[in-house]
């Protein structure tokens, strides 16, 4: 670690322009500056309120089903024959994934700031179900934009969302993945902002959404860190999270920034190569740039065009990394690495037969990393995983996968 990161806490972040070190900030057309420091205001002044904080924390415990539990791999951890293996299941929040902590959370904020419309941007699908059914909740319209590659992968969840009431709006342009979605909703944004709030999904875009993502998901880590008090008596040695955006990551490692015991890892989308194009890992051939309202590691080519990305899974196929992400690798506080396609679905596989658990393809990322570095540790070891979503999602384009992979096998 850094001399920096030994004299100040690593939680101290952002600044009051929003920034992570050299990162974050807030780079968008002058239109939203406005409503972006009225976001701010809101979002401060809100954390203040006990009343705000006593609503939020009962939803979260009578809705979305909080506290999630902290889940023994007993098998898991036999068969790897290593350290002991804890699952954070954040699969089993309503709607099936982390997002809910978010939506809910930013819900509240623009009930109170007075808008009565929401829109959103989605990937894999889970934070549009969860921004519907948040909406849905308290009576508000909803718009989600998803890119129509991403619609095709993840028809469930388009399913889901229309039926909650939402209107789902395909993106053609661009990959028509996630990067295009989230364009397309800062456009219907500039356009409607007296009357509306855009919940971003992720740790991600201008100031102040990192953070404010990041708070709202720490309740993951929060949790975590007691749970695991009571069950072993001590830290973990180890927490892993996959990560796109980083909403997830964050939430779990945030509130064990300042334990120097404590290591981290995110895993990013390996895809099928190194080449750009073939990956979504944003320290693995990414560099400094903006994109969508944040300064960040960036897939992009020697001109500076946002690169192709591609990952089997729609949640991780991002060309940008969170701000707060990118910080604490510089300082090394946080460890970063990637899983290929392949890897991730047979990590899929294993964690369902292993446990009766079928996870995202998003979280299998961060369990086929567990599985190597956990082989490697000692059995008095603890590992946490964040299990960010369920699988359910996901049948469709494993189904698909398989099905390619028979058809290469037979050429």
């Amino acid at each position: 670690m850094t001399e920096t990161a030994e004299q100040h806490s690593f939680k101290a972040q952002p600044d009051a322009g929003g920034h992570f070190g050299p990162y974050g900030g807030s780079f968008v057309p002058e239109i939203l500056s406005h409503p972006l420091h009225e976001l701010e205001a809101a979002y401060t002044e809100a954390k203040q309120d006990p009343e705000f904080q006593a609503q939020l924390d009962g939803l979260l415990q009578e809705f979305v089903g909080r506290p999630t539990p902290l889940y023994f791999a007993r098998r898991m951890t036999e068969a790897l024959g290593g350290a002991k293996v804890y699952l954070k299941r954040e699969d089993l929040c309503h709607t099936g994934a982390h997002k809910i902590n978010n939506s809910l959370g930013q819900v509240l904020l623009a009930r109170r700031m007075g808008k009565t419309r929401i829109i959103a941007e989605t990937g894999a699908g889970q934070h549009g179900v969860a921004t519907a059914t948040v909406s849905a909740m308290f009576g508000l319209d909803c718009v989600v934009y998803m890119g129509e590659v991403d619609m095709e992968r993840q028809a469930l969840n388009v399913y889901r969302m229309r039926r909650l009431g939402a209107k789902v709006v395909g993106v053609t342009s661009g990959q028509r993945t996630l990067k295009d979605a989230i364009s397309e909703a800062m456009r219907d944004w500039v356009s409607n902002i007296q009357d509306t709030h855009y919940i971003i999904g992720s740790a991600l875009g201008a100031h102040p959404y990192p953070m404010m993502v990041r708070d709202f998901q720490s309740v993951i880590g929060r949790e975590a860190r007691w749970q695991i008090l009571e069950r072993e008596g001590r830290m973990p040695d180890h927490l892993v999270a996959c990560v796109g955006g980083g909403s997830n990551a964050i939430g779990l490692f945030y509130p064990f920034l300042d334990d120097p015991e404590v290591k981290m890892t995110g895993v990013e989308a390996g895809g099928l190569g190194s080449g750009l194009g073939e990956h979504a890992a944003r320290f693995n051939g990414g560099s400094l740039g903006i994109l969508q309202g944040t300064k960040t590691y960036v897939l992009q080519d020697a001109e500076g065009q946002i690169s192709l990305t591609h990952s089997v899974s729609a949640g991780l196929d991002y060309a940008a990394v969170g701000p707060e992400h990118a910080w604490l690798k510089d300082l090394g506080r946080v460890a970063y690495t990637q899983v290929g396609d392949q890897e991730a679905v047979d990590a899929l596989g294993k964690l369902s037969k292993w446990e009766g658990i079928l996870p995202a393809l998003e979280t299998a990322h961060g369990v086929a990393y567990a599985i190597r570095l956990a082989a490697e540790m000692d059995p008095d070891q603890l590992i946490i995983i964040n299990c960010s979503g369920r699988g359910d999602k996901d049948v469709q384009e494993l189904a698909a996968w398989e099905q390619r992979q028979q058809e290469a096998g037979g050429k």
